[in-house]
């Protein structure tokens, strides 16, 4: 061994960055340099005497480049782009067995590739048979026009003007568990047992004040016009202070009763602005609706009706206390609609 390469075998061995094949391989060299025999290097570095045999008779044979790893590894597999135009092309048609959509194993055993190759596939060419997204597209012919109508009232909402965005939630159950909740506790969530008892049921009518994101509410057993016109009635007086009150709404029948119409007529400064069919997410109040259901619907357990509705008018009140305005921005590629001058209908 020359001193050239005692020195870089000892560079070698206190290396952290070279792989740990080199600096054990560089270790049993040197061990054999220091004159330790095999039975004391498989003693200090947990080689066997054959492992020792094998880099010591490649060394004198290659000296250094004797030591690299002579094993160039399997070759990596790339996936032509015939094959890549075949998973694509196939993943975009239906399965033959009748089911709905593929599975990374299923296309791979229809194809005869690995499901490493089918997911590395897909992957790159964003493709996720997997998901499902759902829409719904509206069929008014005046959609433009009323959606330009209601985002003018939230963008660019009249002077001395009350916005409210009203809707009611219906048949909201009161769900009464029959076994006992189990609390959350350290590794384990909140546990509620399977079987239930329903006690009734009620609608919650609900108008979202556009300007400081308060939410006034009320509670009923039936939903009827009547309900919506007394819910109306309380609101006007609310917003008594207001020259006009503008209520985005939807195009529900109970909006547009005899019931309905007269109110308007004895509430002049009442404007209904109608959001087109099919088009729920341009009203603010049913971003509310999601957020009470979360926290208190969702996993509320409710002994009676009165306790259900208690508990949502709890809610309510604590809410309007921190309650900020919705920050409401709409994107549209084809800018097809901008914000229009607020003409509210009332019929």
């Amino acid at each position: 061994m020359s001193g050239e390469q005692r020195e870089e075998l000892e560079r070698w061995a206190q290396s952290r960055t070279l792989p740990a094949g080199d600096v054990f391989r560089a270790r049993i060299i040197l061990a054999l340099a220091d004159g330790l025999s095999y039975r004391d290097i498989e003693r200090k570095l947990g080689a066997s005497s054959a492992t020792v045999a094998l880099w010591k008779s490649r060394f004198e044979r290659a000296g250094m480049d004797g030591l690299q790893g002579q094993h160039k590894g399997s070759r990596p597999r790339a996936a032509t782009p015939a094959i890549q135009a075949r998973v694509v092309r196939r993943v975009q048609q239906k399965p033959s067995d009748g089911s709905t959509h593929w599975s990374c194993r299923k296309l791979a055993q229809e194809l005869g590739l690995s499901k490493s190759t089918v997911q590395r596939i897909l992957r790159q060419a964003k493709l996720k048979p997997h998901r499902l997204e759902r829409y719904l597209a509206s069929n008014d012919p005046q959609f433009e026009q009323k959606a330009a109508d209601i985002i003018g009232l939230y963008l660019n909402p009249p002077q001395h003007a009350a916005v409210f965005c009203v809707d009611e939630k219906s048949a909201i159950q009161a769900l009464d568990r029959l076994d006992p909740v189990l609390p959350l506790s350290p590794g384990r969530a909140e546990r509620h047992g399977f079987e239930y008892y329903r006690h009734g049921t009620l609608s919650l009518y609900a108008a979202l004040n556009v300007k400081t994101g308060a939410v006034e509410g009320k509670t009923a057993r039936r939903h009827t016009s009547a309900e919506f016109v007394d819910f109306l009635t309380r609101l006007v007086k609310k917003a008594r202070w207001a020259r006009e009150i503008h209520i985005v709404l939807d195009n529900l029948s109970a909006h547009k009763t005899p019931a309905v119409r007269e109110f308007l007529e004895q509430n002049p400064k009442v404007r209904f602005h109608f959001t087109p069919t099919y088009s729920s997410w341009l009203n603010q109040v049913e971003i509310w609706f999601a957020k009470i259901e979360r926290d208190v619907i969702a996993r509320g357990v409710f002994a009676s009706v009165a306790d259900l509705s208690r508990k949502l008018m709890k809610y309510i009140r604590a809410s309007a206390k921190s309650a900020r305005p919705i920050r409401w921005t709409y994107t549209n590629p084809k800018s097809r609609i901008s914000a229009a001058p607020i003409t509210g209908t009332a019929h």
